[in-house]
């Protein structure tokens, strides 16, 4: 009897809210991506924009990457921010991360997407944890307004980080 070959994991299935539509990341959505991860705003608190290298990369490995749900407003089909996925990632529990464009912010839409995506994830994992820098006080108020709840404080990456947690139940 032979094993078979792993199967690659498959794209992030669709999710959706009563105003948004999380999809797998498109080709047609790289541009907006690579304002995610070049904006000064949205990398304020994230390392600051990335390299055009790692962005090139980047570029190559996020369409239907696993994990990675572009955020589509339902009404106009404009992508407004990416939450992504990561199983195992922080100490063997799954790590939601999220990044949204700042004409987009302070309107609820990433509230709106990270609580549906903790929801999904809490089916089939008994926590979620997400991590942000401690002067990120925008964040951390959509943490806890998800329901997720402080669980540490440490540095890593040269800042104050604190790591936020839920677990099923």
């Amino acid at each position: 009897m032979t094993a078979s070959p792993p199967t690659a994991p498959s794209p992030a299935a669709p999710l959706a809210t009563d105003r948004l539509l999380l999809r797998a990341v498109r080709r047609g959505d790289l541009a907006a991506v690579t304002r995610l991860w070049t904006d000064p705003e949205v990398r304020h608190h994230l390392g600051g924009p990335v390299t055009e290298p790692v962005i090139r990369i980047r570029q190559r490995r996020i369409v239907g990457a696993p994990g990675c749900h572009a955020v589509i407003r339902i009404e106009d089909d404009v992508l407004l921010g990416l939450v992504t996925v990561e199983p195992g990632a922080r100490n063997g529990e799954t790590e939601v991360s999220y990044q949204f464009l700042p004409e987009h912010w302070g309107k609820g839409y990433a509230r709106e997407a990270v609580a549906a995506v903790v929801s999904r994830v809490l089916e089939d994992a008994p926590s979620v944890v997400a991590l942000t820098q401690e002067a990120n006080h925008r964040s951390r108020r959509l943490l806890e307004a998800v329901g997720l709840e402080h669980a540490e404080s440490f540095v890593e990456w040269d800042a104050h980080q604190v790591l936020y947690r839920l677990r099923r139940g």
